[in-house]
């Protein structure tokens, strides 16, 4: 049986000390008509905690290439974590219910 591999994205984000890293673009969310991208450190000096996302406003430039931002408001910041949040949640609820889905088929099978 072969297994299915989602290709990640690969972002590479320089800091202010001019070191490259690496990170897997989760999701692309929008809040209030701006994008975010939800951002895991795939350097494993970079993760301070595991599991940590990091969450950059998306900007383009003169030239329309894509350009990530700090997000720099604090009440920003809190509006797209929410809504961040609450699509975390919204896929839990949905993966519960396939997972039913799952078990009742099985359960008509027998």
């Amino acid at each position: 049986m072969g297994e299915e591999f989602e290709e990640c994205e690969v972002i590479v984000l320089t800091d202010e000390d001019g070191e490259d890293h690496e990170f897997e673009l989760i999701e692309i969310i929008e809040v209030d008509d701006n994008e975010y991208a939800v951002l895991a450190p795939l350097d494993e000096d970079f993760e301070e905690e595991e599991g940590e996302t990091v969450i950059l406003r998306v900007e383009t430039d003169e030239n329309g290439d894509r350009v990530f931002c700090d997000i720099e408001d604090d009440e920003e910041w809190e509006r797209v974590a929410e809504a961040y949040e609450s699509c975390l949640l919204d896929e839990d609820e949905f993966d519960d219910w396939e997972e039913e889905d799952d078990e009742e088929e099985e359960d008509l099978r027998e």
